[in-house]
């Protein structure tokens, strides 16, 4: 006969953040690379008098004016899109939060630029946690977003940035957090 095993429930929360690993981030990417590229080979064809692209005749414009402005704009297309990538191959705003209850610690971590601050982490005991406050915003910019209230400090973010997640999303994470922190809700 064998002994019934009990389970007990986690006692460690952890939410992983998506940063600027999105799909509208590689779609904006790919769509600045790929038109920044066809400015600057028809700004190269102009002065070149050589056709470099397959779907149009540049060479009909004359250098300049034409010509050097079709690439400039390429070549300014091509350093934004080279930022656009870098933001993304470091998932710049990635991270996770965690909410421990065995070590009695919160630690919300992200991902940002290299530097000295290449990793931002936020560390505080969960018992200054005072509430988990859900802002919600309606109009022309909405903004939903889950704050951690901690004493002594400024409210901590720890929704991503950007898209504005559902409001039953919102409430259900800004809910269980609440339940597992054994804090109060506010804001709903």
């Amino acid at each position: 006969m064998t002994a019934p095993t009990t389970t007990t429930p986690s006692r460690v929360l952890r939410q992983k953040v998506l940063g600027s690993r999105r799909l509208s981030n590689y779609w904006w990417a790919t769509v600045v690379s790929v038109g920044s590229t066809g400015f600057l080979l028809a700004g190269i064809s102009s002065y070149l008098k050589v056709n470099l692209l397959p779907f149009a005749d540049p060479t009909q414009l004359t250098f300049i004016p034409q010509g050097i402005a079709m690439g400039f704009y390429g070549i300014c297309g091509l350093l934004l899109a080279s930022y656009l990538w870098l933001v993304i191959i470091l998932d710049v705003g990635g991270g996770y939060n965690e909410f421990n209850q065995e070590t009695g610690f919160v630690r919300i971590f992200r991902w940002g630029f290299p530097g000295k601050n290449r990793q931002i982490e936020i560390t505080c005991r969960t018992q200054d946690v005072q509430a988990v406050r859900v802002e919600i915003k309606e109009g022309l910019n909405p903004r939903r977003a889950i704050y951690l209230r901690v004493k002594g400090r400024r409210d901590i973010t720890l929704t991503r940035v950007g898209e504005p997640i559902s409001l039953s999303a919102l409430e259900n994470q800004g809910a269980e957090l609440a339940r597992f922190l054994e804090v109060p809700i506010e804001g709903l």
